[in-house]
């Protein structure tokens, strides 16, 4: 289903302030959240029949079991006619190929059952059927070629797969007023129907006319990223204001400030080592759960416990230290000016932000030092974002094995 909206259009200032130092550095994207994003770039996938979670768990880097057991006390919602008292929360996972490299990335999500949830008039059980489905929100762009590489591996497994992307969007909801601090989920501006210390329209709306329950969920890569959510395509998320809708590219400079990225053009498909992506920080691999397609080289590479390139974020700076304007083009070499090595490789830019896998001990040698090759004008500084784990980096690796 084609969708329009308006979108919250930044002036040029809104989008980067100038810094020398990460420290201190702070977009005005911090200033102007939460803001919300219909992501067009993705799509969603159904599964549903008794094999889904048997059939996943075999394929993907994450513990799928989770979503096959009681709910518990997993995650407290509001109750309402189609909320369920209790939830589960998403997860993020990757498919990998039999060598190990990433192929698909895919956030899951466990629709409530009937059984969960008050019915209609509030004051009991829903009633229906209580078969298990997953949702995944994939990247849109190689969607025909992931249903075909799950149907090849589904042989005889009673799963269903289905295209849902025109019934279903994906968003994304964050910006600076949605913080760590305020990530908690006794906020009212997290309630998953915005419900709270007042009661918004929107999410009132939602949970009376909406018999599936939809919800937004942290992300669960980082709290940082806000939340995150898959919703009828016919239909406004809760909390999403016309004025605070925005385009994507937005979500875009959001998380490569962060660090983070997303999908099969950003994690090159069939090149990418996953724990170079850094997706072992991003909750979205397992090493308890066992074996599945490509598991070898994860665990192999994971207890070595070295990995000597990861994907940083990266600001490009003209020599008088002004924002780079124009764009830089995916795949160009980042290298030391001085020595002449190269350090490593951009994957994604927008303007004057990017991503780029780099060697740990070049990336952080000192200011001026890094440059994009052919255009040695451009400065390159790459930044350690702040939920990297100290023992991530090099200095910290060599003195764990010296000890």
């Amino acid at each position: 289903m084609n969708r329009f909206k308006p979108s919250l259009q930044f002036p040029k200032s809104i989008w980067y302030t100038s810094s020398k130092h990460f420290s201190s550095q702070q977009t005005q994207l911090d200033n102007v959240g939460p803001m919300a994003s219909y992501l067009k770039t993705r799509a969603v996938v159904r599964f549903r029949g008794p094999d889904t979670v048997k059939f996943l768990q075999g394929l993907l880097t994450n513990d799928v079991r989770n979503f096959g057991e009681a709910l518990g006390e997993k995650m407290s919602t509001l109750a309402t006619p189609n909320m369920p008292t209790v939830s589960t929360p998403p997860m993020y996972a990757a498919m990998l190929t039999p060598q190990g490299r990433f192929l698909y990335d895919m956030f899951l999500y466990r629709p409530s059952r009937p059984y969960e949830k008050l019915d209609r008039s509030g004051y009991g059980p829903g009633s229906g059927p209580a078969e298990l489905e997953l949702f995944a929100d994939v990247d849109g762009s190689v969607l025909d070629e992931l249903l075909e590489t799950l149907k090849k591996y589904r042989l005889r497994s009673k799963v269903d797969i289905e295209n849902v992307a025109e019934e279903f969007s994906c968003w994304q909801r964050y910006g600076g007023n949605l913080s760590e601090k305020s990530l908690s989920s006794k906020e009212p501006e997290a309630a998953a129907v915005g419900w709270g210390g007042a009661v918004d329209l929107s999410g009132v709306l939602a949970s009376q006319g909406n018999n599936l329950g939809w919800q937004w969920y942290k992300d669960p890569r980082l709290d940082c990223l806000g939340f995150r959510g898959i919703f009828p395509s016919n239909t406004t998320p809760p909390l999403v204001e016309a004025d605070k809708e925005t385009d994507e590219q937005n979500y875009l400079l959001w998380r490569l400030e962060k660090g983070v990225a997303e999908g099969s053009t950003e994690i090159p498909k069939g090149e990418a080592m996953p724990l170079e992506y850094n997706l072992a920080g991003l909750n979205a691999i397992s090493f308890d759960k066992g074996c599945y397609v490509g598991q070898e080289l994860i665990a192999r590479t994971h207890h070595r416990g070295v990995i000597r390139k990861r994907l940083l974020p990266l600001k490009f700076l003209h020599d008088t230290g002004k924002d780079v304007e124009w764009k830089i083009a995916p795949r160009s070499e980042v290298v030391n000016a001085a020595s002449g090595k190269k350090a490593g490789v951009v994957t994604t830019a927008l303007k004057c932000r990017g991503l780029g896998v780099l060697r740990l001990e070049e990336a952080f040698k000192g200011s001026g030092t890094l440059t994009i090759q052919g255009h040695e004008e451009v400065k390159v500084e790459a930044i350690r974002p702040k939920w990297f784990p100290a023992e991530w980096f090099l200095e910290h690796q060599q003195h764990s094995a010296a000890s």
